[in-house]
């Protein structure tokens, strides 16, 4: 199955990480600090578009790509989360609950990936290799 028959607006994992994007951009609104926020805002926006991005592309080797791409920015996004907490940024109480939702789609996406791996042996040497 090639990844153009993808739907990404059918993935669980795209309409949580969406919702993600707008609950960071609605928290780092008011922060006055322009490099945090600045990058948390693509940083979040990164993981659905990655997201989408992959799944438009012409195989599953490249829609595994764009899923790697976005699980790191799921994780650049919790670190982001973690440095505005320990700054006194962010309210503890309103970052760990976005914090806990970036580590499940980060664990969502590598599901995804593995799910997309080819079958069999010469498949699986060829995508270790490559």
């Amino acid at each position: 199955m090639g990844a153009e028959q993808h739907n990404f607006e059918d993935l669980e994992v795209w309409k949580r990480s969406s919702r993600l994007a707008v609950s960071v951009l609605e928290l780092i609104d008011p922060i006055r600090l322009f490099a945090l926020r600045d990058q948390m805002a693509r940083s979040c926006i990164s993981v659905p578009s990655n997201i989408a991005e992959g799944a438009e592309r012409d195989s599953n080797r490249e829609f595994r790509r764009y899923l790697a791409i976005s699980k790191g920015s799921a994780g650049e996004l919790r670190t982001q989360l973690y440095i505005g907490i320990r700054a006194g940024i962010f309210d503890t109480e309103k970052a760990t609950p976005l914090i806990q939702e970036a580590k499940e789609i980060g664990a969502m996406l590598e599901g995804l990936r593995r799910r997309l791996l080819p079958t069999g042996i010469i498949p699986k040497l060829l995508s270790v290799l490559f």
